[in-house]
C-alpha cells in the first residue's frame, strides 16, 4: 500500500518549504499531497517535490473539501505517513475595527479545519506515523493586535501537546511547530491595513528554512513542541513564567 504526505497550506511558506524537504529525508514516503486554494502556485511547489504529487485544490474553510479528501483517501486506497497541518493565516490591528468574515474565516482554518481534517485523516495512518501541526510563537501568551491570532495558535498548541498523548497507543506521534516571525509571506496578509511589522518581531526574524528542519528532525525524534531560536525559547519561558499583564505592557 503506497504510504503518503499529506501537507495543507503547501502554496507558499512553510507549507511549500516542508513539501520540498521531506522528499529529500523521507524514502518511505511514495506521494505528496498537497493541498491549497491556489492551484497554480500548488503546481510551482510540486515541481521541488523529488516524488509524484497529487494536487488538491481545496479552500479548508468550506467543510466539503474536507469530506473530498477523505473520499480521495477511500479511492486511493493508501496510508497516510505524515499529516502537516500548514493552512492558516493572522490579521494583526485592533481587534473592534476588524472585519467579521476575516475573523471567521481565520478561527474556521486555524481553528476548525486543522481539527476536523486531523480526526478524519487519523484513521487512515500507518504504524510510525506523525502528525505536525504549525501554531506560532503567539501561542505562549496574549498579544495585542494579534488577539484572535494568538488565541487561535494557543489552541493549537494545546490541542496538539494532548492529541500526542492520546494517539500513542496507535503509534502516532504529534508535534506542535511553534516558529516566531519568520521570512514568508505572512505579514503581508497579517499586516494588509497596516504598514509596519511590529518592531519586536522584525528584530526576531528567523529563516523558515530552518525552523522547517528542526520542525522535520524533531518530528523524527517524537518532540511535542519544537521551538527555533534561542529568542523563541526564551518567549516560551516567560510565557510560563512571567505574569501576561506584564508582557502584554511591554509590547503596547
Amino acid at each position: 500500500m503506497k504510504k503518503i504526505a499529506l501537507i495543507t497550506g503547501a502554496s507558499s511558506g512553510f507549507g511549500s518549504l516542508f513539501a520540498s524537504k521531506l522528499s529529500d529525508t523521507f524514502e518511505c514516503i511514495d506521494e505528496y499531497w498537497l493541498v491549497a486554494r491556489r492551484e497554480e502556485k500548488l503546481k510551482e511547489v510540486a515541481k521541488t517535490v523529488k516524488k509524484t504529487v497529487k494536487i488538491l485544490p481545496y479552500d479548508l474553510t468550506d467543510e466539503s473539501t474536507i469530506k473530498e479528501i477523505v473520499d480521495e483517501l477511500y479511492q486511493s486506497y493508501v496510508q497516510v505517513k505524515m499529516l502537516i497541518n500548514c493552512a492558516g493565516f493572522g490579521i494583526y490591528g485592533d481587534f473592534l475595527a476588524s472585519n467579521v468574515n476575516a475573523v471567521s474565516g481565520m478561527i474556521d482554518l486555524n481553528c476548525k479545519a486543522l481539527t476536523l481534517l486531523t480526526k478524519e485523516v487519523i484513521p487512515f495512518m500507518c504504524y510510525n506515523s506523525r502528525i505536525i501541526n504549525v501554531a506560532s510563537s503567539a501561542a505562549f501568551l496574549p498579544q495585542k493586535n494579534f488577539a484572535v491570532y494568538a488565541a487561535s495558535k494557543s489552541y493549537v498548541l494545546s490541542f496538539t501537546r494532548a492529541l500526542n498523548i492520546e494517539v500513542k497507543d496507535l503509534d502516532i506521534y504529534c508535534t506542535a511547530v511553534c516558529p516566531g516571525p519568520a521570512d514568508t509571506n505572512f505579514f503581508n496578509i497579517a499586516l494588509e491595513n497596516e504598514t509596519d511589522i511590529p518592531f519586536y518581531k522584525e528584530l526576531f526574524m528567523s529563516d523558515a528554512s530552518k525552523v522547517v528542519d528542526k520542525a522535520i528532525k524533531d518530528s523524527i525524534t517524537k518532540r511535542p513542541v519544537s521551538v527555533y531560536s534561542i529568542p523563541m525559547k526564551t518567549l516560551r519561558i516567560i510565557g510560563k513564567v512571567v505574569p501576561h499583564s506584564l508582557t502584554l505592557r511591554f509590547m503596547d
